[in-house]
């Protein structure tokens, strides 16, 4: 996958209503695509490039009653 750019704008709105139509409207004129590449981007940002192989360790503990 390409690196994305991020490109900054800023919109100043009169209401968290009027913000949330905004977005809406946004995302619904992107393509599927589009919208799992700007989730992958924030996922990579938030815990980082490492965890695309990882998977979750598997663990069996017993516990006696």
């Amino acid at each position: 996958m390409d690196t994305p750019r991020v490109k900054r704008v800023l919109t100043v709105f009169n209401s968290f209503k009027e913000l949330e139509a905004d977005e809406r409207a946004y995302w619904l004129s992107r393509t599927p695509q589009e919208r799992l590449q700007a989730m992958e981007l924030m996922r990579q940002l938030t815990h980082g490039s490492q965890y695309t192989s990882q998977r979750l360790q598997r663990v069996l503990t017993v516990a006696e009653r």
